[in-house]
């Protein structure tokens, strides 16, 4: 198989796995999609990810990128192309404790992250699973578990450093190439293979973990009780609720999970939990002290598509009403939607201003998550058009459609505007063009 390949860079010699490497198997899918690409590159600092890049470009296909490896939205591998696989850049380092500064590589996955800054009594509220890849979630947005306390993962970004279409690495922050480095916070992914991020953690001791199960038979009332409870909350509570369908003899059932993060206060998790007991007849409950990276242990498992539901919709709302709830539940009742996700955003999300970073939605409340196999994707879509009126943007991880309307859905104007005309100065010829085609 490799003699149909160019001849490797002399960098690359070992880290290039081509189909026939007992390698491969493990390299070519994501954690939804499968993949079959013609070479995965396996750079080990930013000098092999610009020969890495240089040499997918040379093959004259598709070029992916992968951190993690996770890739929901499947575009971190592919058929045919070449996969620039970031996974040996993995390092986690404190450059400056009483700043909470820290230095992770793209590769790295955010359960190691967790582990590394644990004992220091330091967190980066990340998404909700350990073995998700920094690079794709830190430069996309970063909805976690102190989303409400905290703010996305880009919120905390103070620095990116990545490898342009032309080769070049560069460095950007509030003042080198700021432009740049507002674009790389929301659409990171459009301008180049990002090899490490620095961010700023928080201070963060042990925090309340709930777990709650639901009998689901009023889906509609569950889903507006549960948003009211989240919007009254104290900042300090993030939430999680999650419908699987019912069957035959299975009742439907509804998971919420939820973390509190807040004043160790004798009472005051109790207070902050209480009421989402009361959002519809309890099942199971649960709540234990947990140290932060309990949340997001990191299996370090292949990814081999495992994950079926690859047909995926993501929209935003700014509340949770009556109508957006009962069209959720009429899409769980029809057997065609396999899962509905909502992670609740607002508090110290939309504290940032809608300018400030290329991922522009800070007026929302909730996110939510729909996903079924590719065989009822149409059924999903029908469903979804009936949401739409309810909809306020979406975040792009979460959706597998490249439609031009999903597009200006992700990026709102002025956003989609600015962008397009850095995606002209950074990537003219859409080297970068898996994620969100900008051009």
């Amino acid at each position: 198989m490799t003699s149909t390949l160019p001849p490797v860079p002399p960098s690359l010699a070992g880290r290039i796995v081509v189909p026939d490497d007992a390698r491969y198997e493990r390299l070519r899918h994501c954690y939804v999609h499968r993949g079959a690409p013609a070479a995965v590159l396996l750079p080990e600092d930013a000098g092999q990810t610009a020969e890495a890049l240089g040499y997918a470009r040379s093959l004259g296909s598709v070029v992916s990128v992968r951190s993690g490896g996770h890739g929901i939205s499947g575009r971190s591998t592919n058929d045919g192309g070449a996969v620039v696989d970031m996974s040996r850049l993995d390092e986690v380092r404190i450059l400056d404790r009483a700043r909470r500064r820290i230095r992770v590589g793209a590769g790295a996955r955010w359960g190691r992250v967790a582990q590394v800054l644990a004992p220091h009594g330091l967190a980066v509220s990340s998404g909700d699973t350990g073995d998700v890849g920094v690079g794709g979630l830190a430069t996309a947005g970063g909805m976690g578990w102190f989303a409400r306390l905290h703010g996305l993962t880009v919120d905390h970004v103070m620095a990116v450093e990545l490898v342009l279409a032309d080769g070049r690495s560069v460095r950007t922050d509030a003042e080198l190439e700021p432009d740049l480095f507002w674009a790389v916070r929301g659409a990171g992914g459009n301008f180049g293979v990002v090899t490490a991020v620095e961010l700023e953690a928080y201070e963060t001791g042990d925090v309340v973990f709930a777990d709650l199960v639901f009998d689901a038979a009023d889906a509609a009332g569950l889903i507006e009780a549960w948003g009211a409870v989240l919007e009254a909350a104290p900042r300090e509570l993030t939430s999680f609720l999650t419908f699987m369908p019912g069957g035959p003899g299975r009742p439907q059932l509804a998971t919420v999970t939820a973390v509190y993060a807040g004043s160790a206060e004798h009472g005051a998790a109790e207070r902050a939990l209480t009421p989402l007991l009361g959002i519809g007849p309890p099942l199971r409950q649960r709540a234990v002290l947990a140290p932060y990276p309990a949340l997001v242990p990191v299996s370090g498992a292949a990814h081999h598509g495992q994950q079926q539901l690859s047909a995926t919709r993501s929209g935003l709302l700014d509340h949770l009403t009556a109508d957006a709830a009962r069209a959720v539940a009429d899409a769980l009742g029809s057997g065609q939607v396999l899962m509905e996700q909502f992670r609740s955003v607002g508090g110290a999300v939309n504290d940032v201003d809608p300018a400030a970073t290329a991922y522009a939605h800070r007026t929302q409340n909730f996110s939510l998550l729909a996903a079924t196999v590719p065989e009822r994707e149409r059924e999903l879509d029908v469903h979804w058009a009936r949401l739409a009126p309810h909809l306020n943007g979406l975040y792009l991880s979460f959706d597998t459609r490249r439609t031009p309307d999903v597009l200006a859905e992700a990026f709102p104007e002025p956003a989609l505007t600015r962008l397009r005309a850095l995606k002209d100065r950074y990537d003219p010829e859409n080297v970068f063009d898996r994620n969100f085609p900008l051009k």
